[in-house]
């Protein structure tokens, strides 16, 4: 079996209390990397309490929110007092807004980038000193990203973060560093569960694989991602949509949600 040889790394998961982040911390430390799990709660989230620990410090809950810079500052001093460095981060936190353009406001815009784009900024800007050539970051992006999706806000600040991880892989590759950026479709987690019913529906339908996606789908191509198996890729964005990006889709979506 080949290993994806995160044995021993310390990666950082951001947003880790549900969802994709608490598949991606499982899965990593079931591929034997230490995970400092960080997420709004201050005690550690029952998603993350039923991680069954591979070794002692294996997995470790500080909470943070993510856009907050003192916090990020408190983060990265911590880490050092442990005398860790961070081979990796998922910037995995986000919030959604749903708001059409013509109802959306300045403050659901400001709300959802200090979270999705400034977030995720702030943890690169703490987190890049503690980091050695061959570490990783992973920002989690979306398929509203790579479209022109309906939710103003929530697409315009992912569009935003994109941009970041384009210069941030370009800024950090002379350290040996690299960035990447997955952009999961429809997946089963809290957020989406929030959606009304027409919106999975017509995702679906514009889903060449005609499924939803799961975390732990999501969360292998970032453990991948992380690993030196993929040591030569940097500046890549990789759909996890089931297909749905890869032929245009948002317009039918969009028309499917207007009432």
């Amino acid at each position: 079996m080949i290993s994806l040889q995160l044995e021993g790394r310390t990666v950082v998961v951001t947003g880790a209390g549900q969802g994709q982040g608490a598949a991606e911390a499982r899965l990593l430390v079931e591929a034997g990397a230490r995970v400092i799990a960080t997420d709004l709660a201050s005690e550690i989230p029952a998603g993350l309490a039923a991680v069954p620990p591979a070794a002692a410090n294996a997995l470790v809950y500080r909470p943070l929110d993510v856009a907050d810079a003192e916090g990020w500052a408190k983060l990265a001093h911590w880490i050092q007092s442990q005398g860790w460095q961070v081979d990796g981060l998922v910037n995995n936190a986000g919030i959604t807004q749903r708001s059409r353009l013509l109802d959306a406001t300045v403050a659901d815009l400001q709300r959802v980038y200090e979270v999705n784009v400034a977030g995720a900024l702030l943890g690169i800007q703490a987190l890049a000193p503690l980091m050695a050539s061959g570490s990783a970051i992973v920002n989690v992006g979306s398929v509203a990203g790579l479209t022109a999706h309906y939710p103003v806000a929530y697409t315009a600040s992912k569009w935003a973060l994109r941009g970041l991880s384009q210069v941030a892989a370009m800024e950090m590759g002379p350290r040996g560093i690299r960035v990447n950026t997955v952009h999961p479709g429809f997946i089963e987690t809290p957020m989406t569960a929030s959606a009304k019913p027409e919106f999975k529906q017509a995702t679906l339908a514009e889903t060449p694989l005609g499924r939803t996606g799961s975390v732990e789908e999501v969360a292998g191509v970032v453990l991948f991602l992380l690993s030196p198996l993929s040591s030569y890729v940097t500046g890549a964005e990789i759909p996890v949509d089931g297909g749905q990006s890869g032929h245009g889709a948002a317009k039918s979506v969009s028309d499917a949600m207007r009432g």
